[in-house]
């Protein structure tokens, strides 16, 4: 009888298949890997709670929605209507450098939108926003990854709350492509500095169609996967690279080749589209974005300190993260970082200083700068006054949520 019931479940789980066995493996692991950032991902989501209440409260007293004005301000609009009508169904609007076009938008976070809104019984502007928050706690747990992995569980969890109160967190509970981008950047990252450098390409292909700033993560994995090969290679010859420290050369080959598809892929497409191998960058050029070499930064930077006009507090507030910026780089380097993250913050830090575009935006393009938030998360792991970390990020947490609000209802611009 014993037998025969064995054989049984033998065969139940035979008949079963690898799919189901390759779905109870998956179950296994990621349950407790929810649990482990489970405070990571609890800590960001309540810091953003306080930034979204701020704003709620701001918009109280006037009657309006404050979360469909999160949901469709600047930028929302054109990744909701590509969402909508498709890049050739989405019209022009006139600019002063030329007309805005679709073309300038890449296509994740609009299909992702569409495909929410044919699935779920949300509109539009709804769908969109709940894409970009959940992409923003899939965003925290990859940081949350990368630190514990690199410095431990603590300086995991501070560095996923760090990033929910940065002066322009209210990029994060807006309907912004950057959600999904720094999702995609944060396990790229992480893939990347776990030596699994075929995801890392295919996690960087993705960014690739979501941004044009993942030239940053396209660069920090292609160049991070030759140099491994490289450096793998010579410890070869030498004979001291272990058995189990080898990585198969042509995994980090198409790593390096693959990384760069998605970008090079759209932009070939829209150059397709445009009759011209450069017709992505005279899309772009209607939004006065162009890689000046820090020219625009500069100039900008003279009219701030050099003038006696009135300055608007995003003024100040980009200028100085700007600065903790290029700081945070140099302890990023100092504090020995892994080859991708550095590249990353590298790559995205020129891009945001070098870039023409409007200068507020550049604390903006900075968010996905993962590896600068872990010099800051270090130190504060190390403090062990009891109560002291949790006051001074529910203390940023506060200030993010007010400058956050003066953002959405009182500045002019865009963030």
């Amino acid at each position: 009888m014993a037998t025969q019931l064995a054989e049984s479940r033998a065969r139940a789980r035979k008949a079963r298949g690898p799919g189901r066995r390759l779905l109870g493996r998956g179950r296994t692991r990621l349950v407790p890997a929810v649990r482990n950032a489970a405070p990571a991902l609890l800590g960001y989501t309540a810091v953003r709670a306080v930034g979204v209440l701020i704003v709620l409260l701001w918009d109280h007293p006037h009657g309006g929605s404050a979360l469909h004005r999160l949901a469709t301000m600047w930028d929302s609009y054109w990744y909701q209507d590509i969402a909508s009508h498709g890049y050739s169904g989405s019209k022009p609007l006139p600019g002063p450098h030329g007309p805005y076009q679709a073309y300038a938008f890449f296509p994740v976070y609009p299909a992702l939108i569409r495909l929410v809104h044919l699935v779920l019984p949300l509109s539009v502007p709804q769908a969109a926003l709940l894409i970009a928050w959940a992409a923003s706690l899939v965003a925290a747990w990859g940081i949350f990854a990368v630190a514990a992995h690199l410095y431990g569980r603590r300086t995991g969890v501070i560095a996923a709350v760090l990033w929910g109160v940065l002066p322009y967190a209210v990029v994060e509970s807006l309907a912004y492509s950057e959600l999904v981008f720094t999702a995609f950047t944060a396990w790229a990252m992480y893939a990347a500095v776990s030596r699994r450098w075929i995801w890392a390409a295919a996690l960087s292909v993705l960014a690739g169609l979501t941004r044009p700033t993942a030239v940053a993560v396209a660069g920090a994995i292609s160049i991070s996967a030759l140099v491994a090969l490289v450096a793998e290679w010579r410890r070869a010859r030498r004979g001291t690279l272990p058995e189990s420290g080898r990585t198969a050369p042509w995994r980090l080959l198409l790593a390096a080749a693959l990384a760069p598809i998605g970008f090079v892929g759209f932009v070939l497409w829209v150059g397709w589209k445009k009759h011209s191998l450069t017709g992505y960058f005279k899309v772009q050029e209607a939004w006065d974005s162009h890689f000046d070499f820090g020219r625009s930064t500069l100039d900008y930077l003279r009219v701030i300190f050099g003038t006696a006009n009135t300055l608007w507090m995003p003024d100040v507030v980009v200028t100085g993260t700007l600065a903790a910026a290029v700081m945070l780089f140099v302890l990023s380097a100092l504090q020995r970082q892994p080859l991708p993250l550095v590249l990353l913050s590298f790559f995205i830090l020129v891009l945001a200083i070098g870039d023409a575009a409007y200068f507020n935006s550049r604390a903006r393009f900075l968010l996905p700068a993962i590896g600068l938030l872990l010099p800051m998360a270090s130190v504060l792991a190390k403090v062990r006054t009891r109560g002291a970390v949790p006051v001074v990020l529910s203390f940023a947490a506060v200030w993010s949520g007010i400058f956050g609000g003066y953002l959405v209802f009182v500045y002019t611009n865009s963030p």
